[in-house]
């Protein structure tokens, strides 16, 4: 990498940005990096490997889904050995096909993101995602109605298959990421897929490309600042939790009689889950981001509702969840 001084600037603001996020002198283990080959990953690659030499590895995943994916994981192989970097290419054991591919390939690629951190005993998982990243997601969200959660957007820290995922390009803009590879003179390709109109991101993407008034950069901090009242909120309901769910087998009984709807919302949602996983319920499906307005709606007038499997009744201001009972037939 240039040695020139915008470059050296850059350098110790990813080293003070990655530091919010991770102590590396308190912990010697390795990041491991995920580099696609695109300019994003390829930008944190040069940036962490200029900030922390000897302290990085790097992973590329091939989803198996597009035939010129193996030279983009050799591409990225081949410059890590030119930096020291050790590198490892990682490809699903099984055929990723159906509908929402790019859902499965996420989540296909997390995982095995997570299982290779785990046996090489990284740290943790860096990702690239940017403030365009996150401003693309903060408006496809709202378009969906999404709620405080949603629309966090990317979280800076997180967590997956027990392994801690940082961000730490967040307030990071995707011209100067690029700038970065080019003026280090490092490969990198353009996924086709982000420029493919059929693709909700896509659309947002040429939407603020368009529009530079819709201001990326406060959108990302307003998707930060939304984090952070989550994460508040989150920290409320385990408390909540603790102090007012009785749990004795697969029934569960909330104190909710106080308490504002947004904060009833999370412990519903929480006791739904908490009731189908001790009952052993699959079917109907669930997810912690479903709609649960009618059961709310129910509970506050005082009758009862079923969802996902369970029914939720309420006496004298507690909520109570249990299986509901098996429909009959004939």
């Amino acid at each position: 990498m240039a040695t020139d001084a915008t470059a050296e600037d850059q350098i110790a603001r990813f080293a003070a940005d990655l530091a919010t996020l991770h102590d590396l002198r308190s912990n010697p283990a390795p990041l491991l990096l995920a580099v696609s080959g695109g300019p994003d990953s390829m930008a944190m690659l040069t940036l962490a490997a200029a900030a922390c030499p000897g302290r990085i590895t790097v992973a590329t995943v091939d989803h198996g889904l597009r035939p010129e994916a193996a030279d983009e994981v050799r591409m990225v192989a081949e410059h890590c050995r030119d930096l020291g970097v050790p590198h490892h290419g990682l490809r699903p054991a099984e055929a990723i096909a159906g509908a929402s591919l790019q859902a499965q390939a996420r989540e296909a690629r997390y995982a095995l993101l997570a299982d290779h951190a785990r046996t090489s005993h990284a740290a943790a998982i860096l990702t690239a995602h940017h403030a365009d990243d996150q401003a693309e997601t903060f408006l496809m969200r709202a378009a969906r109605g999404a709620g405080l959660s949603g629309l966090s957007g990317v979280r800076a820290r997180t967590e997956i298959g027990g392994v801690a995922v940082l961000r730490p390009l967040l307030d990071w803009r995707r011209a100067e990421l690029r700038q970065i590879v080019r003026r280090a003179e490092a490969p990198f390709v353009d996924d086709p897929a982000n420029h493919d109109p059929r693709h909700d991101r896509t659309r947002f993407r040429q939407l603020l490309d368009a529009n530079e008034w819709l201001g990326v950069a406060q959108m990302a901090r307003a998707a930060a600042q939304l984090a952070e009242a989550d994460a508040d909120l989150r920290a409320t309901v385990e408390w909540l939790w603790r102090e007012r769910a009785q749990i004795d087998g697969d029934n569960v009984r909330i104190a909710a009689a106080d308490l504002p709807r947004e904060l009833g919302r999370r412990l519903a949602r929480r006791a739904i889950g908490t009731v189908r996983q001790a009952a052993a319920i699959e079917l109907p499906a669930w997810s912690d981001g479903a709609n649960i307005e009618k059961l709310l709606d129910a509970l506050a007038g005082g009758s009862r509702a079923t969802q996902a499997g369970v029914i939720a009744s309420v006496r004298s201001g507690v909520w109570r969840f249990r299986p509901a009972p098996p429909r009959r037939t004939g």
